[in-house]
């Protein structure tokens, strides 16, 4: 266990991960990655659900294959001084020791190439996970 810890953090030090948190007894050390991506192209709704399921089964799942969360949302910003809304789509990854930082660009150039966006948006966290 105390292997397991110490490549853990040897991972995230490497990763530039200044510091692993203090996790809890039952709790392993980690990172999630949320991605948000907008499913309009241009102004107009565009990216359907049969659109984002086979850019989930030919980018993401082959890049993450031990799964991840898919919630429904809706972004909101503000863009010359209106607010906007754009139906979204928020994917949560989570796992031990590092996430792999070139598999998440790699994900966000494909949609944005494949759909024609500006960005999408990446958070990545230091996290304790518990099963």
């Amino acid at each position: 266990m105390r292997l397991l810890a110490a490549m853990i953090l040897g991972a995230m030090v490497l990763t530039g991960c200044a510091t692993a948190p203090a996790c809890g007894p039952d709790e392993r050390a980690g990172q999630t990655a949320h991605l948000f991506f907008g499913r309009n192209i241009g102004e107009a709704p565009g990216v359907d659900e049969a659109a984002f399921r086979d850019f989930v089964a030919r980018e993401l799942a082959p890049r993450f294959p031990n799964g991840m969360t898919i919630l429904d949302a809706e972004g909101r910003w503000s863009h010359r001084g209106a607010l906007m809304a754009e139906a979204s789509k928020i994917v949560i990854l989570a796992q031990e020791g590092a996430i792999d930082r070139a598999a998440l660009g790699a994900v966000r150039a494909a949609y944005r190439t494949r759909f024609s966006q500006e960005s999408v948006l990446q958070s990545v966290s230091l996290a304790c996970l518990a099963y």
